[in-house]
């Protein structure tokens, strides 16, 4: 396993224990893992030790980030089924930040846990071997709200949801705020909602400038700034199996991204630690 930086190179006083972020939402196609890989590679622009952590089956995030899906041996997969080591699953990327991948294997994930006891922890003792290795971990939920986001949300500090602007995305987030209720209830009351981040945000059209004002009255939610613009550059980058700050530094969307990055630390509190 490579390590992200090298000693003394981070902006703040290391943390105790990594800040667990689960970026979630059930509905596919609003940016979750685009958002993942800027903001864990602007995260480790900024001298953070990050780690990104591939929950979709799909395993898109690991394809954006240079990798073969087919041709990775040990993923998430083993890892949740206590079968790998965590540190044999970690690899590095171009990009700075560190990566324990996905494979389809994660397909059948759901249903081999179902019979596992104290299913929903499973993903938080995995990680806890790492978690004085980094300073933020970042995972990637599936779209949908099944067993793999559960053991997600178990394990996360915070929620971060994407959320594209159109009506349709805006309805889900009542259903997820449900699910993160309920996590709260049974499997991890330090559980907090950091906030909604507005993706392929259009400002040329009156429906995108709607839902983006209803959003935070609406749920209650904080929405974070600045919001992400809607850009081909953004399909372009996992061509290249790098985000889009390596793709597309001085784009807008690069930028966007660096901001939220900055703000999250705010938000979280992981200036402060």
């Amino acid at each position: 396993m490579s390590t992200t930086l090298e000693p003394g190179k981070s902006t703040r006083p290391r943390a105790a224990k990594a800040y667990v972020i689960a970026v979630a939402n059930q509905k596919g196609g609003v940016a979750k893992t685009t958002t993942v890989a800027s903001v864990g590679a602007a995260l480790a622009e900024a001298g953070q030790r990050v780690l990104l952590v591939d929950l979709d089956p799909q395993a898109c995030l690991t394809f954006s980030l240079g990798y073969d899906p087919e041709t990775i041996e040990s993923s998430i997969h083993q890892l949740l089924l206590q079968d790998a080591d965590p540190a044999d699953v970690v690899i590095s990327t171009e990009d700075g930040p560190d990566l324990v991948p996905a494979t389809i294997e994660l397909a059948t994930a759901e249903q081999l846990l179902l019979t596992r006891t104290g299913r929903e922890q499973l993903l938080k003792k995995a990680l806890a071997p790492l978690l004085k290795r980094y300073d933020v971990i970042l995972l990637d939920c599936p779209p949908s709200l099944g067993i793999l986001t559960t053991v997600a949300l178990t394990a996360a500090n915070g929620v971060l949801i994407p959320l594209q602007c159109e009506t349709l995305s805006h309805r889900g987030v009542g259903q997820l705020l449900d699910t993160i209720h309920d996590v709260k209830k049974m499997t991890n009351r330090r559980l907090s909602v950091l906030g909604v981040l507005p993706t392929l945000f259009d400002a040329r059209t009156t429906h995108s400038r709607l839902v983006l004002d209803r959003i935070g009255a609406d749920y209650g939610v904080a929405v974070i700034e600045p919001v992400i613009p809607k850009s081909v550059r953004f399909a372009e980058a996992p061509a290249a199996g790098r985000s889009i700050l390596a793709t597309s530094r001085s784009s807008k969307g690069a930028a966007a991204y660096r901001e939220v990055a900055e703000n999250l630390l705010d938000i979280a509190g992981l200036r402060e630690v």
